[in-house]
């Protein structure tokens, strides 16, 4: 089993390797590395991420600006997976971050201390705000799973189902012209959810499992400005 102990000769040796004078267990820190003249690095080991290593960092920096946190390097996707979230976290919290590769003490810094600069990425805004738009209504409970949500594509999806339902294999193009779903044909042949089935050239028609997927969720209100919104009135 990994101890925090373990991983402060390779952090030790790496500091020490950039000219610091290292000392452990000093005060509420757990590593301390100083140079002439120079402000104090703080390091807190860990032997995973968790939320009380983020909280000891963040209380480091009552203490000095150059705090570090430092846990052992895993391996697969997982490891992978957190390491760049936590990477990401760090950033955003001013924290340094190194990982520990015990087979021969290798040590990474993944980033360093310093402010956050926060970047817009505005396609990713673009996508939240066309989402937002194209969803009618208010489908989801906050804080629900991802699995199952009522996105503006599964409303889409259930409105051309709900067409076929009413009125049996349909072409593509009469799918869009009912329902406003521009992409109706795409969608259908696409079958993303395995509701539709291509009966012939651009005709389509619902599944069993589509019937199912329909019941489940229901008929979304119709899109403005289409035959169906015409005949809910």
């Amino acid at each position: 089993m990994v101890k925090e102990t373990d991983l402060y000769p390779p952090v030790k040796a790496f500091l020490e390797g950039q000219g610091y004078e290292v000392k452990s267990e000093v005060g509420a820190a757990d590593v301390v590395a100083l140079r002439p003249g120079e402000d104090p690095v703080i390091v807190e080991l860990k032997t995973r991420f968790s939320l009380a290593l983020f909280h000891q960092g963040v209380a480091r920096l009552a203490l000095a600006d150059l705090v570090y946190l430092a846990v052992p390097r895993g391996t697969g996707r997982g490891f992978q997976k957190a390491l760049k979230e936590n990477t990401a976290l760090c950033r955003r919290l001013g924290l340094g971050l190194l990982t520990v590769r015990l087979s021969d003490g290798f040590v990474e810094a993944h980033c360093d201390p310093g402010p956050y600069e926060p970047r817009i990425s505005k396609p990713k805004r673009q996508r939240l705000l066309r989402e937002f738009s194209r969803r009618v209504g208010d489908p989801n409970s906050g804080g629900a799973t991802r699995v199952g949500l009522v996105t503006a594509y599964r409303q889409d999806a259930l409105r051309c189902a709900a067409h076929l339902a009413k009125h049996g294999p349909s072409p593509g193009r009469d799918v869009k012209a009912a329902t406003g779903v521009d992409r109706a044909t795409t969608l259908m042949r696409d079958d993303h959810y395995g509701w539709f089935e291509k009966v012939e050239k651009g005709v389509y028609a619902l599944t069993p499992k589509g019937m199912e997927g329909l019941n489940a969720y229901g008929t979304p209100a119709p899109l403005t400005g289409t035959a169906e919104t015409e005949n809910a009135r």
